[in-house]
């Protein structure tokens, strides 16, 4: 019998285009979780800034959070815009341990100004932690239905994802979180940013939260950025 997954959601503050300074936020992050798996919101290593650079999972720049998922045993899943295939970028979840980084998942639908510059990913993803299947998402992923269909079509015990909405649109999350979990009866985590975060988003939602398979709503942060919360999927 698989034991219980610790799982946290993080908004860090951000620091626009500045992956160094962002990846040290980050690895205060995982280390004031202290989960085995802590996510991060929609390119929370440069902000929602969609001109900002490729990162290589390789980067340097990642190494505090490899040192941090070290020290604490966790899996951070960061977001990042990644090289992809033709020439166009795609906006993706990096999967980060104490063993360095890979690309976990790239975002399928993308929306206002993403298409153009980044293409989209052709695939949902799954990420197998201690037993339990995570299904990756972000941000306007989790509004598309079909989305989180195909990914529990793949067999999945939570459906994870990082978030940017405005502070207008907080309720939207958990709207999307409670119809995701009650259609599919699994466990939702969305890491959404909270405070300035560049690309014109002066304030954003906050409220990262981890819903339950019937839809409610376990534990959830407020609109502070720095804020983490975390649980234990059962």
């Amino acid at each position: 019998m698989r034991e219980g997954l610790v799982i946290a959601v993080a908004q860090p503050r951000c620091v626009s285009f500045d992956v160094a300074a962002n990846a040290l936020i980050h690895a205060d992050a995982v280390r004031t979780a202290n989960a085995r798996v802590v996510v991060f919101p929609e390119l929370s290593l440069t902000g929602y800034e969609l001109d900002a650079d490729t990162i290589d999972p390789s980067d340097p720049r990642l190494a505090p959070i490899v040192v941090a998922c070290a020290e604490t045993g966790s899996l951070a899943l960061v977001g990042a815009p990644v090289s992809g295939e033709a020439g166009r970028p795609n906006i993706a979840v990096l999967a980060v341990d104490g063993g360095g980084a890979s690309v976990a998942y790239r975002k399928t639908w993308l929306g206002g100004a993403e298409p153009d510059r980044f293409a989209p990913g052709d695939a949902p993803a799954v990420l197998e932690v201690d037993g339990w299947r995570l299904g990756l998402a972000i941000c306007k992923d989790t509004g598309v239905p079909q989305h989180a269909a195909d990914a529990a079509s793949l067999g999945i015990d939570a459906y994870v994802a990082g978030t940017c909405e405005s502070a207008e649109d907080a309720a939207r999350q958990d709207e999307r979180a409670r119809r995701i979990a009650s259609d599919h009866d699994v466990w939702v985590a969305f890491a959404s940013f909270a405070g300035a975060t560049g690309g014109g988003y002066a304030e954003t939602a906050g409220r990262s939260g981890i819903w339950s398979a019937d839809g409610a709503v376990v534990v959830q942060a407020g609109r502070g950025a720095g804020e983490v919360v975390r649980t234990t999927l059962t």
